[in-house]
C-alpha cells in the first residue's frame, strides 16, 4: 500500500478535530492539492463549495484502497482524465455483487496490483472481509475448498461461467471488452447462472413454463416443471412442426412463442447440422435462460440436493440443454466449465443418472486437470456404485494417478504413492478389460511389439470375445479419450504395466480367470440410459456399435429414447392424421412434399 494511501486512511495526521457525523465522507485529493486547500478543508477532510477540482466521495475508508489503484490506472501522460469512475469499473463491481462472490479480490490479484497482505498491521481486505462474515454468521456462498468435505455433487457457482475460465486463459479486458457496453442494452427481470442474456434475444415474457415443489424427504427435495394451458398449446404445435419434418415451421412457432424450450433444442439441432455452430448454441442458452427463469425459489442448482424425476416430459428438457450447453462448452476449450455442468445434471438424478453422464464425468476432469475430484469421486462412489467395472473409470483413475505423479509441487512421498497406486490400478484394468489395449494404441498410432500383438491374452481375440455391450463401452471411451494418453511419458509407464500383466497372466495368477468370468456375466446387454447417452455423444465408434433395436426406433432430437415408464401429467390431443402410416406410397409423397394429403389422391 502506498504512503499515500496509509495517510488517507489515518485521519489523525490530517488533523486531530474529533470525527463529526459528516466525517464519514470525504473526498480524495492528489497530494497537491491537499497541500494547496489544506487550510480549507473543513472537518474530516471535506472540501467545501466544491472550489477546484471535483474528487472521488467515498462513504468507507477501505475503498480507498481500490480508489487508489483506480487513481493510478486513470493517469495517463502524467495527468488525471477527468471522469471519476469508469463504466467499466462499475459495471464489474456490479456482476460481482450479482455472482454472489462476498470476496472483492483474490490473494492473488492483490499481490498483483502491488499491495502487500499485511503492512504496518494492516491486513488485506479480503481477510477482514471474511472475519466480518464469520462473526455475524453469514456463509460464505463461494466455492469450498476441496478438504472442506463438501458434497462431491457440489456445484460451484462461479465454474458455470465459462467467462471464468476463458479469463484465466486469455485475462479479463480480452473476454469482457466488448461486453459490457451492450449488456446494458436491455433490462432483464432477474439475474441468472446458467447464461447471460443478450439483447439480440427476443423480449422476455414468461411463456407458461413454472416449477413447483413435489415433496421434501430425508434431506432432498424433489421438483417437477409444469406447463399452463397456453405452453400446452405450444407444445402441441410443436409436435405438429416435428412431424410435418420441416425446420421453417419451428421457426414460425418461435415467432410467436420465442421461448418455447422444445422448439429452440430442436432448431438448435438443425443449425448445428448446417454447421451454424453459434446460432445454435445461442438456442441453447435462451431455452436454459427460459428454464431457469421458471425455477422454484427453493431449487438450488448448486447443494446437490434438489432432484428431477427425467420420466416426466416436462423435466427432460432441462437435462438435454444442459447436455448441449455441456457439449458447446468443451468444443469451445472450457472444460472446467463443462465439468461443472456434468456435475450438475448427474445431481438431478444420481441414482439413476438417466443421461449416464457417469461416463462422461472422468474425461472432462481429466481434460479440466481435476484430477483430485476425479480420484475422490471413485473412492466415495466404488463401494456401492461399482465404477471400477467402467471400462472409462478403470482406465481413467490410474491415469489421474499418474498424472499427480508427476507434479513438481507435491511432497515426494505422495508423489511415490500416487505412482504406486496408478500402476496398480491400471494393471487391474488390462487385467478386467484386456480388449482395450490393441484398440487404444492403434489410436495412439503406437505399434506394439511382437510379444503383445501375438499373445492370447492381448491378441485380437480379446476384442473379439468381448460382449456386444463392453464392446459400446470400450468403443464410447476409447473414441473420447484416447488422445490423453498420446503422450510419451504416459505410454512408456502403460508398456511398464502391460508386461506386468503379461508375466501375471503367464504365472498363472487366479486373478485373470475371475475376471473373464465377472466379464461373462456382467456385460449381457447395456441399459437405456448407455444408450441415450451414446446417441447424445455423437461418437461414430459407438453409435455403430448400438444394437439394430434402439437403431431402427425413430430418435427426435428434443427426446431421446424416452423412458418406458413415463409419467404423463397431460395427453395430446387425438388429431386425425391426414396419411396412414401403413401406406408407403402415401408416406413417400409426404417425404417429398410435407403439405401433401390423401385429398389430392
Amino acid at each position: 500500500m502506498s504512503r499515500r494511501a496509509l495517510r488517507r486512511l489515518r485521519g489523525e495526521q490530517r488533523g486531530q478535530e474529533p470525527l463529526g457525523p459528516d466525517a464519514l465522507q470525504f473526498v480524495l485529493l492528489d497530494d497537491d492539492d491537499a497541500e494547496e486547500e489544506g487550510p480549507k478543508q473543513g472537518l474530516g477532510g471535506r472540501r467545501p463549495g466544491g472550489a477546484g477540482k471535483e474528487g472521488v466521495r467515498v462513504n468507507n475508508r477501505f475503498e480507498l484502497i481500490n480508489i487508489e489503484d483506480l487513481e493510478d490506472d486513470l493517469v495517463v501522460n502524467g495527468e488525471k482524465s477527468d471522469c471519476t469512475l469508469p463504466d467499466s469499473v462499475s459495471s464489474g463491481n456490479k456482476g460481482r455483487a450479482q455472482r454472489g462472490n462476498p470476496e472483492t479480490k483474490q490473494d492473488g490479484d492483490v499481490a498483483k496490483a502491488g499491495f502487500p497482505e499485511q503492512e504496518n498491521g494492516l491486513e488485506d481486505i479480503d481477510r477482514i472481509l471474511e472475519r466480518i462474515e464469520d462473526s455475524s454468521g453469514v456463509s460464505h456462498p463461494g466455492p469450498p475448498p476441496l478438504n472442506s468435505r463438501k458434497h462431491v455433487l457440489y456445484v460451484e457457482h462461479r465454474h458455470l461461467n465459462p467467462d471464468t475460465e476463458l479469463k484465466r486463459y486469455f485475462g479479463a479486458r480480452a473476454v469482457l471488452g466488448e461486453q459490457r457496453p451492450r449488456q446494458r442494452q436491455r433490462v432483464y427481470p432477474k439475474c441468472t447462472w446458467l447464461t447471460t442474456p443478450k439483447s439480440t434475444w427476443p423480449r422476455y415474457s414468461k411463456p407458461g413454463l413454472s416449477m413447483r415443489l413435489l415433496e421434501s424427504k430425508k434431506g432432498l427435495s424433489f421438483f417437477a416443471f409444469e406447463h399452463n394451458e397456453e405452453y400446452q398449446q405450444a407444445q402441441h404445435k410443436f409436435l405438429v412442426a416435428v412431424e410435418s419434418m420441416e425446420p421453417n415451421n419451428i421457426v414460425v412457432l418461435l415467432q410467436t412463442s420465442p421461448y418455447h424450450v422444445d422448439s429452440l433444442l430442436q432448431l438448435s439441432d438443425a443449425c448445428r447440422f448446417q454447421e451454424d455452430q453459434e446460432m445454435a448454441r445461442d438456442l441453447i442458452e435462451r431455452a436454459l435462460y427460459s428454464m431457469e427463469c421458471a425455477f422454484h425459489p427453493l431449487f438450488n442448482l448448486t447443494s446437490g440436493t434438489c432432484r428431477l424425476d427425467y420420466r416426466r416430459p416436462e423435466n427432460r428438457s432441462f437435462y438435454l440443454a444442459l447436455y448441449k450447453q455441456m457439449s458447446f462448452l468443451e468444443k469451445r476449450g472450457c472444460p472446467r466449465t463443462a465439468l461443472e455442468y456434468c456435475k450438475l445434471i448427474l445431481s438431478l438424478e444420481p441414482d439413476e443418472d438417466p443421461l449416464c453422464m457417469l461416463l462422461l464425468v472422468d474425461h472432462l476432469a481429466l481434460r479440466a486437470r481435476n484430477y483430485e475430484y476425479l480420484i475422490r469421486l471413485f473412492q466415495e462412489w466404488e463401494a456401492h456404485r461399482n465404477l471400477s467395472q467402467l471400462p472409462n473409470f478403470a482406465f481413467s483413475v490410474p491415469l489421474a494417478y499418474f498424472l499427480m505423479s508427476q507434479q513438481t509441487d507435491l511432497p515426494e512421498h505422495e508423489l511415490a504413492s500416487a505412482r504406486q497406486q496408478a500402476s496398480l490400478l491400471i494393471q487391474q484394468a488390462l487385467t478386467m478389460f484386456p480388449g482395450a489395449l490393441m484398440p487404444l494404441l492403434e489410436y495412439c498410432s503406437v505399434r506394439p511389439d511382437a510379444t503383445v500383438s501375438d499373445h492370447r491374452f492381448f491378441g485380437p481375440d480379446a476384442e473379439i470375445s468381448q460382449p456386444p455391450a463392453l464392446s459400446q463401452l470400450v468403443s464410447l471411451y476409447l473414441g473420447r479419450s484416447h488422445f490423453l494418453w498420446k503422450e510419451p511419458a504416459i505410454m512408456s509407464w502403460l508398456e511398464e504395466n502391460v508386461r506386468e500383466v503379461l508375466q501375471a497372466v503367464d504365472a498363472g495368477d487366479p486373478a485373470v480367470e475371475a475376471c473373464e468370468n465377472r466379464r461373462k456375466v456382467l456385460y449381457q446387454r447395456a441399459p437405456r440410459n448407455i444408450h441415450r447417452h451414446v446417441i447424445l455423444s455423437e461418437i461414430k465408434e459407438a453409435v455403430a456399435a448400438l444394437p439394430s433395436d434402439v437403431t431402427t426406433q425413430s430418435v427426435m432430437g428434443f427426446d431421446p429414447l424416452p423412458p418406458l415408464d413415463t409419467i404423463y401429467s397431460y395427453v395430446r390431443p387425438e388429431r386425425l392424421s391426414p396419411v396412414s402410416h401403413g401406406n408407403t406410397i402415401a408416406l413417400f409423397f409426404r417425404s417429398l412434399l410435407p403439405n401433401y394429403t390423401t385429398e389430392q389422391l
